[in-house]
């Protein structure tokens, strides 16, 4: 598996924008965005940056009709796509790309990020779970939490994918967590 492969990954994500009026190919927006942010893109203008300096290679696998997309059409489309069908997308494609390997750590990761709360709207902080694959240098997922209930279910999570990156049998993708769970409700 090697980078241009990502499209057929994606490729179960339904399009929610209006056909009509659709200039760009949901899979090349995507599989662009995915490029350039490993790439370390910051922003939707270094996404498109990204794009035109590398148009010649990407137009070897993606169609590209209308060229690179605006920044609006990367935010747009971000803005509109099940978040979740994108990273069961992603991660079944990381997966994919750490198959080769015998063993893996990942490390799991839980920050709250402070001064993130409203105490008149009764509204908590941020809290952040991230794994990432030590070997191969890859963010494995993340969850966001505003709740710290949700940090127990994320702590499950992130332990559910450290055990499919270990066995390579991923948890049921519409949930992330493992059968073991019982914060997850």
């Amino acid at each position: 598996m090697s980078i241009e492969n990502l499209a057929q990954y994606f490729s179960t994500i339904e399009d929610p924008r209006c056909s009509g009026k659709v200039e760009h190919r949901l899979i090349d927006v995507l599989v662009i965005a995915v490029h350039a942010v490993i790439a370390c893109a910051e922003s939707w203008d270094d996404i498109v940056l990204y794009g035109l300096s590398k148009l010649a290679w990407l137009r070897t696998f993606l169609e590209l009709r209308n060229g690179i997309p605006s920044h609006d059409t990367f935010r747009c489309v971000f803005m509109l796509i099940d978040p979740d069908a994108f990273e069961a997308g992603f991660a079944t494609w990381v997966g994919a790309l750490t198959a080769g390997f015998e063993r893996e750590v990942v490390a799991i990761d839980g920050k709250t990020i402070r001064r993130l709360f409203d105490h008149g709207r009764d509204q908590s902080p941020l809290h952040v779970v991230s794994a990432w694959a030590k070997l191969v240098k890859v963010p494995l997922a993340q969850r966001v939490e505003y709740q710290r209930r949700g940090v127990s279910r994320a702590w499950c999570w992130a332990s559910a994918v450290s055990t499919a990156s270990r066995t390579r049998s991923p948890p049921c993708p519409s949930c992330w967590t493992s059968s073991r769970c019982t914060t997850a409700s």
